[in-house]
């Protein structure tokens, strides 16, 4: 088994002010965790790709890509109050949108299972017209809306603590791309309430699961087993992508869940097999506790690869399972 990873140094040249939680230091201890695995030649490097203008435009108009290419030439500056670029930040960013496109033309010319595109800045906050949350452009939307072009179903999983609104504002109308959202409530940026479902053709495919402080794993498995794997069985995607944050580990500074690195492992396993083979792909979002962060990604992809390198064990039972019932009933999954 083989797992394709797509990084580039490149990313560490994003940098969003001084002591700022998104910062270089995180993709490497992303790095790190990998590195611990030893996969040796079971770890294929690919090298990302810049995305095309025309790639970027099936999810952001033409005023916001021109916005972020200005200010990056003009040395930086901010997108809103959390979101800063320097100099550059513009080439991160379209690297980092383009590797997902890079990590589907991979998985289908080779007989790797999976990809992990650890890219930075994240993007699962920027909506089409708006950059936020950390996010430049929805690195995950342009891969997605590039495979619906071509005709694909795709499910989008995000497991990061902060709903990925800027995903589900950008096919919240589109019945082709079913986005699943599994998130801290109330936290930043208020949105992925349950009765958030989607409008006209999107109706019924967003899924939110926002979660009480302090939910464990016990709550995120009772989710994939009662809302997640269901959906996307019904949904039967060519493609899940996964928005893979790390902060709901118990000891990330920005949350207040209770997950540790051993859940994480559990999660992305389990969603792992939920894909069609060889069509599952993994893009790093959150996750700002250092330790935590390298922890998490060892453990995950080392279960993925089918090994044990858990170095916390997963947790129990904890609040939350009255949502996920609630969700389950309102989607029908679980009448």
């Amino acid at each position: 088994m083989s797992l394709l990873f797509l990084t580039d140094e490149r990313f560490l040249d994003h940098t969003a002010g001084k002591k700022h939680p998104e910062c270089p230091a995180r993709l490497e201890a992303v790095w790190q965790g990998l590195d611990r695995i030893h996969l040796d030649e079971d770890l294929v490097r690919i090298e990302p790709r810049v995305a095309t203008k025309a790639e970027l435009l099936r999810c952001h108009p033409i005023e916001h890509i021109q916005a972020l290419e200005i200010l990056a030439a003009e040395g930086g500056g901010r997108m809103d109050p959390d979101t800063a670029i320097s100099k550059g930040s513009w080439d991160a960013a379209r690297l980092a949108a383009g590797s997902g496109l890079a990590a589907v033309d991979a998985l289908i010319e080779t007989k790797a299972e999976t990809a992990f595109c650890a890219i930075r800045p994240p993007g699962h906050h920027a909506t089409s017209n708006r950059s936020m949350g950390f996010c430049l452009m929805n690195n995950i939307a342009v891969t997605a809306a590039s495979l619906i072009e071509n005709g694909e179903k795709v499910a989008i999983v995000d497991i990061d603590a902060h709903h990925g609104n800027g995903t589900q504002d950008i096919f919240y109308f589109d019945s082709r791309v079913l986005v699943i959202s599994i998130h801290q409530w109330p936290l930043y940026p208020g949105t992925g309430k349950e009765e958030e479902i989607g409008e006209l053709d999107g109706k019924g495919f967003t899924v939110n699961v926002p979660l009480p402080p302090g939910s464990t794993g016990g709550t995120y498995r009772a989710a994939l087993d009662e809302i997640i794997s269901p959906c996307i069985e019904d949904f039967q995607p060519d493609w899940v992508l996964v928005s893979t944050g790390f902060d709901a580990h118990r000891d990330d500074p920005l949350t207040d869940l209770g997950l540790t690195s051993g859940d994480f492992a559990d999660l992305t396993t389990q969603i792992f097999h939920m894909a069609p083979k060889s069509r599952c792909i993994f893009f790093l979002e959150g996750g700002y506790d250092f330790q935590a962060l390298a922890d998490s990604v060892t453990a995950s992809f080392s279960s993925i690869m089918g090994f044990d390198l858990q170095l916390e064990a997963s947790t129990g039972a904890g609040p939350g399972l009255e949502t996920v019932k609630r969700v389950a009933r309102l989607h029908g999954v679980n009448p």
